[in-house]
């Protein structure tokens, strides 16, 4: 059964901004996603964002402004059982990680290679994420309030045997 991912766009807290193109500015507040599992949302709900063990940016959250991108975690789960929450994020200071093997690609946060980073963000179709859509990786959990979940909603399909179309 196919399912659609979607929310309602105007839900969106005080001072928090919307996802456009354009890299997040530092020391701005953005609605994000993290997709993950219906039992491990609960637990992320219960005692909060952890940080992960490693990954393409090293330790942080893994988060998008893109709702399609976050849609998609965990990988190869049925989609029946994946869930979206829906986080407002202060991203404190930001860099931009733009092709692999950047020199800060997983020092961003470190203060031993120079300037220190809260978010590294992966621009869209920069070549580092199969997809082509953005990543955020933050390093403080405590940067991440969780809003709401989304669940995926099964399509509803109309007309008989061999019929195609949605509704």
């Amino acid at each position: 059964m196919p399912y659609e991912w979607a929310e309602d766009d105007f839900d969106l807290p005080d001072g928090v901004d919307r996802l456009d193109l354009a890299a997040p500015k530092s020391g701005k507040t953005y609605a994000m996603y993290h997709g993950t599992t219906k039992k491990a949302a609960q637990l992320i709900r219960a005692t909060g964002f952890k940080q992960s063990a490693g990954g393409m940016l090293g330790r942080g959250v893994y988060l998008s402004r893109d709702l399609d991108k976050a849609s998609r975690y965990p990988i190869d789960h049925p989609e029946s059982d994946r869930i979206v929450i829906k986080v407002k994020v202060n991203v404190g200071n930001v860099i931009a990680i733009n092709h692999q093997g950047h020199p800060r690609q997983k020092t961003w946060h470190d203060s031993r290679y120079g300037e220190v980073f809260d978010t590294a963000w992966v621009p869209p179709n920069c070549g580092m994420v199969k997809s082509g859509l953005e990543e955020d990786c933050v390093w403080d959990p405590n940067r991440i309030k969780i809003l709401k979940t989304i669940q995926p909603r099964p399509v509803q399909t109309f007309g008989g045997p061999g019929a195609r179309g949605y509704y």
